[in-house]
């Protein structure tokens, strides 16, 4: 069976972490280089002066010719804002978006897709969670209600994206209690943060039944550490079987 291969990835708007130049072409080229079936980006642009007013997710669907999703979670002036974007080879069958604010804290979001890959359907979770311990509990908690539904509970599962989980306590503290495992192990193999110099492994991958097989790293070649101040993680697995 062919290995799917999924890179999830906190772009920072297309601004480079050091030279804080923005360049949306560095970040396709990184994900080009990576060559992913399924994507999942944080910190996406859409209509914000500082990324020259571009239409981020569109550009980067229309640049791979993947499906897409966008959720705009941070609104940045009177139209324009910031989120998560799910890029997929194949099609989207079910897909919903769902906030994870608490309280008046900034707002974060969850997306939830059913995919149809060639190998047959999985359930792909890109989420973007809080700066503290226990707001990240809050929102693994939220995320496992949700994940529970039977649109997602029949088919193999994984959740994605920048965790903001430097003690790496996420999973014992609440994902393990849902049936779910941490792919991106070891952790030294996975720091992804910051880009130029990485010490933590705060974008991370999470696995529920159906996931056979996989192999996680962080790619650190020059110009995945000059696009972003985050690293790409990225992950080969199989499903079904």
């Amino acid at each position: 069976m062919k290995r799917i291969r999924l890179l999830t990835y906190n772009i920072h708007k297309g601004i480079g972490g050091r030279d804080r130049r923005y360049d949306l072409g560095r970040i396709l080229g990184v994900i080009e280089s990576i060559g992913p079936d399924l994507v999942c980006l944080q910190e996406v642009d859409s209509h914000v002066p500082r990324s020259s007013l571009h239409d981020q997710p569109a550009m980067l669907a229309d640049h791979f010719g993947f499906h897409s999703l966008f959720q705009l979670n941070v609104p940045v002036g009177r139209s324009g804002g910031y989120g998560n974007l799910i890029l997929s080879r194949w099609p989207l069958e079910i897909s919903r978006q769902h906030s994870l604010r608490i309280g008046r804290r900034k707002p974060r979001g969850l997306q939830i897709a059913r995919i149809a890959t060639p190998h047959g359907p999985m359930a792909l979770a890109n989420w973007h969670l809080g700066l503290t311990h226990a707001e990240q509990v809050m929102q693994a908690r939220m995320f496992l209600e949700h994940s529970h539904e039977p649109m997602w509970n029949e088919v193999p599962m994984i959740v994605a994206g920048d965790t903001n989980d430097w003690g790496n306590r996420l999973l014992r503290k609440t994902l393990a209690s849902g049936g779910f495992w941490q792919a991106s192990l070891p952790v030294v193999r996975c720091r992804s943060f910051p880009a130029w110099m990485p010490v933590a492994s705060l974008d991370k991958i999470f696995v529920r039944r159906g996931v056979a097989r996989i192999h996680a790293h962080v790619p650190r070649f020059r110009l995945a550490r000059e696009a972003s101040d985050h690293l790409p993680l990225v992950a080969e697995f199989e499903i079904g079987g």
